[in-house]
């Protein structure tokens, strides 16, 4: 892959922060760098925790999309995505799924630290009674449960009809130990893998090892959508396509890995832009009756000016372009051509 000159890369971004509508992942606001390709715009924005060698992969994914010309793109056609649900009050839940209109999936952020399971369940029941039975329901622990745990939780979250638990215990081989211990145990709830492949070493493990039913994939973590592809490919598992909270841009990137799977997908995790109150593009890719277009997005340069991160920020984000190019320039970080 052909990298762009870091210079231009930086006379190319944009550090903006995107304040949410709630509470999100233990942050009130996403910082992203969108970056003006000769292609496509594109966008890079690993969490703040991640170190460099991970983030680089991110970055690949940037430069794929948005300076590329080989790459296939999708215009034509929709994708079905899900709604995300936050760990929030029961309280909170005809705010949160009024912003996802239409969507007959829902996703539901358990394990929350500082919440009890009484809390989970009391959130599950709240979005099934909203969405009612013919709905499809997944929850997302986020590697929040030990098995034993999870084996609790699940026994009490079934009754609600589960489409699949999503990474419910932090690695492999737990997730390998619940799904043996769900089938004796008669639980009937499909193990998905998402931290287990997008922040590990060989994302194939879970495959291999037989530890999900699903894989869950996220475009940018992944290293682009030529990647992704071939990871769901190889795993022979249907698949997720999930964003990680990113903008309109991050996400009509995720749209165009869903539309170039062949592997049978459930409804994308890409109706997260609904989390934002402010967004970069000039029509938002929040659902519309249960879709997103896979058209290209309109990038609106006056709210990239308003919305642009403090100075200090900017300079981080700079720092943290260059170093992850230099990873890639010198071919040091883990991302296969």
């Amino acid at each position: 892959m052909q990298l762009p000159e870091i210079d231009e890369l930086l006379d190319r971004t944009h550090i903006v922060t995107l304040p949410l509508v709630t509470r999100f992942r233990g942050v009130d606001a996403r910082e992203v760098a969108i970056i003006r390709g000769t292609v496509a715009w594109s966008e890079f924005s690993p969490f703040l925790e991640y170190g460099d060698t991970e983030a680089a992969n991110w970055l690949r994914a940037a430069i794929e999309f948005g300076f590329d010309e080989t790459l296939e793109r999708h215009a034509d056609g929709e994708i079905w995505v899900n709604a995300t649900v936050p760990a929030v009050e029961v309280s909170a839940l005809d705010g949160v799924l009024a912003r996802f209109d239409g969507c007959r999936t829902a996703k539901v952020k358990v394990a929350e630290r500082g919440q009890t399971l009484a809390d989970d369940v009391a959130r599950v029941a709240g979005v099934r009674e909203r969405l009612g039975a013919d709905a499809r329901l997944r929850i997302d622990a986020n590697g929040g449960w030990s098995v034993d745990e999870a084996i609790t939780a699940l026994r009490a979250l079934a009754r609600f009809g589960l489409e699949y638990a999503e990474q419910p215990c932090a690695t492999t081989a737990e997730l390998g130990e619940l799904r043996r211990r769900l089938r004796d145990a008669g639980i009937e709830v499909p193990v998905a893998a998402d931290e287990s492949i997008r922040k590990a070493e060989d994302p194939l493990e879970v495959a291999r090892l037989g530890a999900a039913d699903v894989v869950v994939v996220k475009m940018q973590p992944l290293g682009g959508v030529r990647r992704a592809v071939d990871i769901v490919e190889s795993a022979g598992l249907p698949a997720t396509v999930s964003s990680a909270l990113d903008s309109s841009v991050g996400i009509a990137m995720g749209a165009q890995l869903a539309a170039a799977l062949s592997a049978p997908r459930h409804d994308a995790g890409l109706g997260t832009a609904s989390l934002l109150a402010e967004d970069v593009v000039i029509e938002p890719l929040r659902p519309r009756a249960g879709r997103i277009p896979l058209a290209p997005v309109t990038v609106d340069e006056a709210a990239l000016e308003r919305l642009a991160s403090p100075a200090e920020r900017q300079e981080w984000w700079r720092e943290r372009l260059r170093r992850c190019h230099a990873l890639l320039a010198g071919g040091s970080a883990q991302i296969p051509e």
